[in-house]
Formats: structure tokens, C-alpha cells, sequence
């Protein structure tokens, strides 16, 4: 049987809770196809993406081969809002067809040398087609088993062939990628990411950007009383979760001077709140500008010593935008382990000397008192003081 049996090489994206919104479905759907072709625009393929019922299909150029499918698979399992993304064939809508393609893709499944258990798994989305899915089922299972004697087994087979009957066209193909699952990006709105070098905010940006957010990042340095070093690793890690939303922004806030400020009021058990409370009040200026409509932290309930509850409404009091904190109950070991699974856990390890190492008591505040920060507060004119860092800002693009 020749190769041109398997017909087409193509892409096919299962969505996932976007099929339950309702009368919105469709505002979420075009969200989701503009991100899938912005995705792909590095891949310099000319790509026809459709949307279908349920689904969306990549078509790639005439000529296309198998591996540049896979490669197209692998850029699209990295935008939200997708379960499952196949690398498949489109074939003719004829059941002839669809047998051809079947028998030859498994054919090439290294599960046919050992007999693995098997099982056909038929759908037919346009109802024209002549055969139902049961049918299918049984046609291209028997002829499978005819032609490699793989024994059938309906639950838990070792090699699934899924078919698809689409309106113009059949898709047939075997495994596929697990996609990010959520929301498309941008389709909840716009935030900003307390963003440090460490392992938890990458973390807190990427769970956020699976809700729908498009999320700017905004750095504090500790410059000029610290190297570059922990400005190198914040774009190291936007660049690494850029490739879930795209047109990330890094901007940099020099805060060495404002730290030392802080150092200087006397109340060194505060100074770690007073700082937090002043970066929140520096990126709600900065997110006023950029048009964010909350912030977002890597705070985790209880997980250093300053995050206690009494001191996250601590933080919460100073600015009025939401700050969302999707890590909250999450530990350690948790969060570790999704900084592994999106790349960024490599880069948070990596040495720095973060602004944050300049304020360090001996003893942290675990209940910080609002009235105490407010009075720190007022003899820094901290809400003049944030005008000006949001001013000093530096963007850094990538």
C-alpha cells in the first residue's frame, strides 16, 4: 500500500471548557484561533486554521510531511484553552478511505510488532456519511485484525484508532499531545505579575494565564546596591512563558533607593510588609498605565514566615486593583513540581541577589498591624514615592 493512502497530514485541536459557554462560546472560539495563528507564525508555514463544531483543524500546505505536523502539534500543546492536540490525516469521505488509512497508519505502530490489544473509536460529526459509528467500528477493527491479527479489547486497548467524520473530510489518526487545558489568553482581560526571580511567581503568572489573562511583568531590582543578575533571570523567565500568551512586556523598577529608605524608618521587624505594601503600590501605578485590571503574587499561605494571613490583608489594604494569588493554597513540593512541567523551575534555581535579600530581620512581623505600616508610610510619602518608581521603569523587550 502506497504512502498516499494516508492522505493529508493535518493538525486536529480538541477544545476544552470553552465548548460549555454557552452564547459566549463563539467570542472564546475567535479568541482562541487568533492565538493558535499568532502561535504558529514562527513556525514560517503557510497554515489554513479552521474552525469547526467542537474543534479546530490546522491544514497544512500542499506537500506538508508527517514531522512538520508534529512539529506544528508541539507549537500549538502550549496555548491555553486546548485538551488534546492530534497530529492526523485527512482523508476522503469515503468509507474505502477511511480503510486505507486506517490499515496503513497502523501498519507503521510499533505496537504491531509486539500484538497489542486494540480498539477503533468512530465518530461522525456530519451524519450523511453511510456508515454509522458502530459500523465503522467493526469495518476498519476487522479489517485491522484480518490484516495484523491484533486482538480487539474495548477497554484499556494498548493502540486506539480514532476516526472522525467531519463535513468535508474524515480524520484518522492514534495518540495524541495533552494540551494546557483553560482558557484562551486574553479573553478574561489584562493583569500584572509581581514578577521575582524565584520559583513561585513564574508559577502564579502561568495558572493565571490558563484563566484567560494576558499578563505584563514588572520587576523590582535591587540596583543600584545589587548586580544585574536577577534582571537577566526575570527575562529568562518571560521569554520561557512567552510562548503561552505571546507580546509578553518585562518592565524593571530600580528599588535598591527606596529600600534603603525603608531601612532607615527604624522599624526593621516591619521593613519586609513595608516593602511588599510599596511595590504593590508601585505596580498599581504601572498597571494603571498599562491598563491591567488586577495584579498577581506568588504568595502561598504560610509558606515563609511573612505570609500570614493577617499580614496578606496587610498587603491587600494598600491598593485598591484585586490582587490574585492563584498559589495561595498550594505547597512547596506543588509548586516545584508545575515550575518543573513549564520549563521555568531551571531558571528560578539559578543563583541571584534579588532585591528582597536587602531587607532581612533577624525576626519577620507575622502580624503586621496596619496603623504601624501606615505611619512608616506617611514619613516615606509612599504614595508619592510609588509616582516616582512607576516613572523610573524600563522596559525590557524581548
Amino acid at each position: 500500500m502506497s504512502m498516499s493512502a494516508l492522505g493529508e497530514p493535518c493538525v486536529l485541536l480538541k477544545l476544552g471548557e470553552i465548548v460549555l459557554k454557552g452564547k459566549n462560546r463563539d467570542l472564546f472560539e475567535r479568541r482562541l484561533v487568533d492565538n493558535i495563528r499568532e502561535a504558529v507564525k514562527e513556525l514560517g508555514l503557510k497554515l489554513d486554521v479552521r474552525k469547526r463544531h467542537g474543534v479546530i483543524a490546522i491544514f497544512l500546505p500542499e506537500g506538508a510531511t508527517a514531522e512538520q505536523s508534529e512539529i506544528v502539534a508541539r507549537r500549538v500543546a502550549d496555548v491555553p484553552g486546548l485538551v488534546w492536540i492530534h497530529s492526523a490525516w485527512r482523508v476522503a469521505k469515503d468509507p474505502d478511505a477511511v480503510l486505507k488509512a486506517s490499515l496503513e497508519l497502523v501498519s507503521e505502530r510499533e505496537e504491531v510488532k509486539r500484538g497489542a490489544t486494540f480498539a477503533v473509536r468512530s465518530r461522525r460529526r456530519d451524519k450523511r456519511f453511510p456508515l454509522r459509528s458502530n459500523e465503522l467500528d467493526r469495518l476498519v477493527g476487522g479489517a485491522i485484525n484480518d490484516a495484523y491479527g491484533l486482538p480487539v479489547r474495548l477497554k484499556d486497548p494498548e493502540l486506539t484508532v480514532f476516526i472522525e467524520v467531519d463535513r468535508d473530510e474524515v480524520f484518522v489518526f492514534t495518540d495524541g499531545i495533552p494540551g494546557q487545558g483553560g482558557l484562551p489568553v486574553g479573553s478574561s482581560g489584562r493583569a500584572l505579575v509581581l514578577m521575582s526571580g524565584g520559583i513561585d511567581s513564574p508559577v502564579a503568572a502561568y495558572r493565571m494565564m490558563r484563566r484567560g489573562l494576558h499578563v505584563d511583568f514588572l520587576h523590582f531590582s535591587g540596583i543600584p546596591f545589587t548586580t544585574s543578575e536577577s534582571i537577566y533571570k526575570a527575562y529568562a523567565l518571560v521569554r520561557k512563558l512567552d510562548r503561552f500568551q505571546g507580546r509578553s512586556r518585562l518592565w524593571v523598577v530600580p528599588f535598591g533607593k527606596a529600600q534603603q529608605s525603608i531601612r532607615t524608618s527604624g522599624q526593621d521587624r516591619l521593613a519586609v510588609i513595608a516593602q511588599r505594601r510599596l511595590m504593590l503600590k508601585t505596580a498599581e501605578e504601572v498597571a494603571h498605565r498599562i491598563h491591567a485590571a488586577a495584579l498577581i503574587t506568588g504568595d502561598a499561605l504560610g509558606q515563609v514566615s511573612s505570609q500570614t494571613l493577617t499580614n496578606i490583608t496587610a498587603q491587600d489594604h494598600a491598593v485598591e486593583l484585586p490582587i490574585l494569588r492563584p498559589l495561595v493554597g498550594w505547597d512547596k513540593t506543588e509548586i516545584m513540581a508545575e515550575a518543573r512541567r513549564i520549563g521555568t523551575l531551571e531558571i528560578s534555581e539559578l543563583p541571584d541577589e534579588d532585591c528582597c535579600s536587602l531587607l532581612a530581620p533577624k525576626r519577620a512581623e507575622t502580624r503586621a498591624k496596619i496603623e504601624d505600616l501606615k505611619q512608616i508610610e506617611k514619613r516615606l510619602d509612599a504614595e508619592e514615592l510609588a509616582v516616582q518608581l512607576a516613572d523610573s521603569i524600563q522596559e525590557y523587550k524581548l
